[in-house]
C-alpha cells in the first residue's frame, strides 16, 4: 500500500508545478501577441526589399560588374550555417526542430566533401550542436541580455557575417530559423542569404532608370538586405518561440491536472483501505474480548 504521506506530498508537488506552468503559459501568451505583431509587420517590408533586390539583380546577374554579394566567390566549397534558436528552453520542440534541420544540412554538405562552419545565435542551439559538430563551430552570438530583439541586433549579426565573407572565410551562408504560422505551427526554415539568390522568375525592371547604376545601388542595398533578412528571421523566431512555449506549457498544465486526478484517486483509495484495515482490527479486538 502506498504511503499516504508520500502521496500527499506528490499531489502538492504536482499542484505547485501546475501553478508554474500555468503562469508561464499566461506570460508566453502576453509576449506572443507583441512578437506576432512585430513579425507580421516586418513581412511586407522584407517582401518589398526582396522584390527590389530581385529586380535589380536580374538586370546585372551574370555580368562581370555584378557585386560580390550577388555573384558569390565563384566557388561552393565552404558553407557558413547561421543557426538561430532561443536562449531558453521549455518551449516544446522549437529549438530541436531548427537544430535538426541544421544537422541534416551539415551532414549532407560534409558527405559531399564540403567544409562546414557554424555560427550560432541562441544558447540552446549551441548546446545541442556542440555535442556532434563542436569542431565546426566558429562563433556564437549571445542575446540572453536582450529583452526584445531590434534591428540593431540584426545589424550586429549581419556585420559579423558580412565581415567573414569579405575576408574569404566562406562561399555560401544559410540562415536557419523557425517561421511563425500559428501557436501550434512553426516551420523550421533554411534560407540562403549569401550569395543573394535570384529566382528564375525574377525579371529586370524596365519601369525605372537608375542613377547611379544598378551595380552601385546593389553594392549598397545587398548588405542592407542581409541585415533585413536576419532581422525578419529574429522576429519570426521570437514569435515562434512564444507560440511553442505557450502550447508546451498548456500541455504541461493539462498533464499536471491529469496526474493530480490520478494521484488523488490513488490517495483516496489508499486512505479508504487504511481506514477499513483499522476498523477490521478494532472489530477483531472487540470480538476477542
Amino acid at each position: 500500500m502506498p504511503n499516504l504521506k508520500d502521496l500527499k506530498n506528490r499531489i502538492n508537488s504536482v499542484k505547485s508545478t501546475r501553478k508554474i506552468t500555468k503562469a508561464m503559459q499566461m506570460v508566453a501568451a502576453a509576449k506572443l501577441r507583441r512578437a506576432q505583431d512585430a513579425a507580421e509587420a516586418a513581412r511586407p517590408y522584407a517582401a518589398r526589399m526582396e522584390a527590389v533586390v530581385n529586380g535589380l539583380a536580374a538586370s546585372v546577374a551574370g555580368s562581370d560588374t555584378a557585386p560580390r554579394l550577388l555573384a558569390g566567390t565563384g566557388a561552393d566549397k565552404v558553407h557558413l550555417l547561421v543557426v538561430m534558436t532561443a536562449e531558453r528552453g521549455l518551449c516544446g520542440g522549437f529549438n530541436a526542430s531548427i537544430v535538426k534541420l541544421a544537422r541534416v544540412r551539415a551532414a549532407e554538405l560534409l558527405a559531399q566533401g564540403k567544409t562546414v562552419k557554424i555560427l550560432t545565435v541562441g544558447k540552446k542551439g549551441r548546446e545541442q550542436l556542440r555535442r556532434d559538430f563542436g569542431e565546426y563551430m566558429v562563433a556564437h552570438i549571445d542575446l540572453s541580455e536582450v529583452k526584445r530583439v531590434g534591428y540593431v541586433n540584426a545589424r550586429s549579426i549581419a556585420q559579423d557575417v558580412l565581415k567573414r565573407f569579405d575576408e574569404g572565410d566562406y562561399d555560401v551562408a544559410t540562415l536557419f530559423f523557425s517561421r511563425f504560422e500559428s501557436v501550434i505551427s512553426q516551420i523550421p526554415t533554411a534560407q540562403q542569404i549569401i550569395p543573394a539568390p535570384v529566382p528564375e522568375s525574377a525579371e529586370a525592371s524596365t519601369l525605372y532608370d537608375y542613377e547611379p547604376s544598378e551595380e552601385a545601388i546593389l553594392e549598397d542595398l545587398l548588405p542592407r538586405s542581409v541585415a533585413t533578412q536576419i532581422f525578419t528571421a529574429l522576429l519570426e523566431n521570437a514569435a515562434s518561440e512564444q507560440g511553442a512555449r505557450m502550447s508546451a506549457m498548456d500541455n504541461a498544465t493539462r498533464n499536471a491536472g491529469d496526474m493530480i486526478d490520478r494521484l488523488s484517486i490513488q490517495y483516496n483509495r489508499s486512505r479508504q483501505a487504511a481506514i477499513t484495515t483499522e476498523l477490521i482490527e478494532i472489530i477483531s479486538g472487540a470480538e476477542a474480548l
